[in-house]
């Protein structure tokens, strides 16, 4: 037992993890049989994610990356590892329109779309057969099948090669044999000759095939395969985006100081303990300690902390927040992987490549229903070639079987359902992205808020003024907010501009001065003022409206002139009007509120209380990292949980939850890393977007239920000979419109 204890400490040491771009996958299925290939390999675990088309592996000491990469290739796909990040032009960042893969995709649907349209329309509508039709049909429906068919094709070879098989081989083949029919037809047998003339029947007669050509079948196959598979493309190709707008928020150069002079280098170049200047209104460049200077750092976009904090020498801030007051010097202690930023794009990464917990129900069922359905339609020829003796009747029975079951209406029952969802969804402000989000939002029970930005307005603002006994509250306000104007600190911002908006323009300031850490003075009509925390007593109702200021969460700053004390004005980031409202609605869907946030748990519980949530459900003071591992709790309790958020903080938790809701009035990192994108900032869109996304699933679940249940009626009746290959076409079309129109009631949802 020891020994064996020992060995596992051993091997634990010696593995190693790599990360793997593989290419060529087209389902889940494909991605499934990666995955397989690679957990055979002696001491090696690997998950491989069909949505962002990589592996994660974490091998032993007898194993390298090659032989990953090789096993991956002998599977039929190709492997490689990722290239180091470099920073990309803004237009890389644009519409997935923009992506080469997606473009060109887009270019054979068009072209195939194109050329298939008049061969539909030739078949189905015997009135516009004109003398040679059919030819004109060949010439039109060759390129279709044959180039814009290749990628199933070559897909079904590979599958072939490596004894499998999936959606992509049900296509080939039967887009295939109806082409491969229809020559026989037109070369061999009577379709060719001048004159012919397509009729619709029922069933299969013996000397049918001859005359009979299905080349609408394999050209409107593939145009509409081509459809399904953009549409899903689409959808897809934003997933990456995240890690990116993570990184792009650092500073991308910095000054530094070498031998007394300031010296502008790339942040790549700074090294532990080099000495480097911010400037006001500049990012700071990396995790540091501050050497020299104070001023206050928004540290929101990292903390998700509505005040911004004072600092000063011996302070430690964070790379990426902003210097919003005076010029500091800043001694850098952590650079590159190791700095907050650079971990927090570790964890939305980690969180982004594991592995969707539901699989495409088309893909999975595929595995098992295209090799029954090959089986099937070889059983059906050779029982009907001993029966009848007829080859050609044989042959037409077979060729029904695999059109009636060619899975048009299954490859588009999710993306034309999920196209018009996410439509409807853009009028009303919500951004759905994929179809792996839509079976999140039927499990949630629990729905974790972040408090600024989104519970909050994310903006300090002048909450209320009390004025000491025998002042005037408009003369506080005049007076104080002309001060507060001269100065560049948020709180003091929000003071003037709410004494603006209240006591109108303010007069100017003589002999102003900053006092660190404490507020500032100045001269203001003769008078010497001073906002901050610059009196040592307080009348006992200032003293009191202080407190209670704090205790409701706000930031209290006590204003005075000619040496007293006049005054206390309240500032807080304000709470949204409809926050409550939505706290409400979400509870009406069954969802339990969480409020999690990087503020002081006064602030927290207070804003908490005013929307209606628990104090018990409140997690404040919690860092990114922190945040995470409260949504990962959560989901340890056996929990499903939704998470609402806007900042760059919020980006791993979002990408961590069973379910992400980004506020579109947020930050970049944090609207990539979500499922669900709430354009309009409005909390209450959560709940709209919650109730879509479920419809949309029970919709995309009836087409599924159609699309095998048609298939599972339909294929009996093309093995007895009730259908000819022309009426399983027909129905066949029929089949995808059913799923097209059904996806089309979405656009009523209100």
């Amino acid at each position: 037992m020891t020994s064996t204890t020992a060995e596992t400490a051993i091997t634990t040491a010696q593995t190693s993890e790599a990360e793997l771009l593989i290419g060529g996958m087209t389902c889940a299925s494909c991605a499934a049989r990666v995955e397989r290939k690679l957990n055979r390999m002696e001491g090696v675990s690997a998950t491989v994610n069909f949505a962002t088309e990589k592996a994660k592996v974490t091998y032993g000491a007898g194993v390298q990356v090659a032989d990953l990469i090789a096993t991956v290739e002998k599977t039929g796909y190709t492997a490689e590892e990722p290239a180091p990040p470099e920073p990309e032009p803004e237009a890389a960042t644009g519409a997935p329109e923009q992506d080469p893969e997606l473009g060109a995709l887009r270019h054979r649907l068009l072209v195939s779309a194109l050329l298939a349209a008049p061969v539909v329309l030739l078949a189905m509508v015997p009135s516009l057969q004109f003398d040679n039709w059919q030819w004109l049909s060949l010439t039109l429906a060759a390129p279709v099948v044959v180039w814009g068919g290749a990628p199933f094709h070559r897909a079904a070879w590979t599958n072939l090669r490596h004894g499998a098989a999936t959606m992509d081989t049900l296509v080939s083949v039967g887009t295939l044999a109806a082409f491969g029919w229809s020559l026989w037809a037109l070369f061999f047998g009577d379709a060719g000759m001048p004159g012919m003339h397509g009729e619709f029947r029922l069933t299969v007669s013996r000397m049918d095939g001859a005359s009979t050509i299905y080349l609408e079948v394999a050209a409107g196959v593939v145009a509409l395969i081509l459809l399904g598979r953009y549409l899903e493309a689409r959808s897809k190709r934003r997933a990456g985006a995240a890690l990116r707008a993570l990184m792009e928020l650092g500073a991308k150069d910095v000054a530094v100081l070498r031998d007394g002079r300031e010296v502008r280098v790339p942040v790549a170049d700074l090294a532990v303990g080099d000495r480097f200047v911010v400037r006001p209104g500049e990012k700071i460049a990396t995790d540091g300690t501050v050497v020299e200077g104070v001023s206050a750092v928004d540290a929101a976009m990292l903390t998700g902390e509505s005040v911004p904090v004072d600092v000063g020498p011996g302070d430690r801030v964070t790379g990426a927040t902003v210097n919003a007051g005076g010029r500091l010097v800043v001694e850098a202690a952590r650079v590159g992987a190791d700095t907050q930023l650079a971990r927090m794009a570790k964890l939305v990464e980690d969180a982004q490549n594991g592995k969707a917990e539901v699989q495409r129900l088309a893909d999975r069922i595929s595995a098992v229903f295209v090799p029954v359905v090959i089986l099937v339609a070889l059983g059906t020829f050779g029982v009907w070639l001993g029966v009848t003796g007829d080859t050609v009747a044989a042959f037409t029975a077979a060729v029904a079987v695999l059109i009636i079951a060619c899975p048009c209406a299954l490859g588009l029952a999710t993306p034309t359902a999920l196209m018009v969802g996410t439509g409807r969804g853009a009028q009303l402000g919500i951004l759905i992205k994929g179809p792996e989000v839509l079976e999140s939002t039927r499990r949630v029970d629990t729905v974790v808020l972040d408090k600024t930005g989104t519970v909050t307005t994310g903006r300090m603002t002048l909450q209320a003024v009390y004025a000491a006994d025998g002042e005037d509250e408009k003369e506080l306000l005049r007076l104080a907010g002309a001060l507060e104007h001269a100065s560049e600190h948020p709180v003091a911002r929000a003071i003037a501009a709410g004494a603006e908006e209240r006591a109108g323009a303010l007069p100017p300031v003589e002999h102003f001065e900053n006092v660190p850490g404490r507020g500032v003075r100045g001269r203001v009509d003769g008078r010497e003022v001073a906002v901050g925390r610059l009196y040592e007593e307080l009348p006992k109702e200032l003293a009191r409206a202080a407190r209670e200021a704090e205790q409701e969460g706000r930031t209290a700053v006590v204003a005075g002139w000619d040496g007293r004390a006049r005054g206390v004005l309240a500032v807080a980031d304000a709470i949204k009007e409809t926050s409550a409202e939505a706290v409400r609605e979400l509870r009406a869907l069954g969802l339990r509120p969480v409020l999690l946030t990087g503020d002081n748990r006064t602030v927290a519980e207070a804003v908490a209380k005013s929307v209606g949530i628990d104090s018990g459900d409140v997690f404040a003071e919690v860092l990114p990292e922190d945040k995470v591992d409260v949504v990962r709790r959560l989901q340890r309790e056996g929990r499903a949980v939704a998470m609402v958020g806007d900042g760059v903080n919020d980006a791993a938790a979002l990408a961590t939850a069973d379910l992400g809701l980004a506020m579109g009035t947020g930050t970049d990192a944090a609207i990539e890393a979500g499922d669900l994108t709430l354009v309009r900032g409005d909390l209450r869109v959560a709940a709209d977007a919650i109730r879509l996304s479920r419809r949309t699933l029970a919709t995309i679940k009836g087409n599924l239920v159609w699309a095998f249940g048609y298939n599972v009626a339909a294929l009996p009746l093309a093995a007895a000979g009730l259908l000819n290959p022309m009426i399983a076409g027909a129905a066949m079309a029929f089949s995808s419109v059913f799923v097209v129109t059904n996806s089309l009631r979405l656009r009523r949802f209100r």
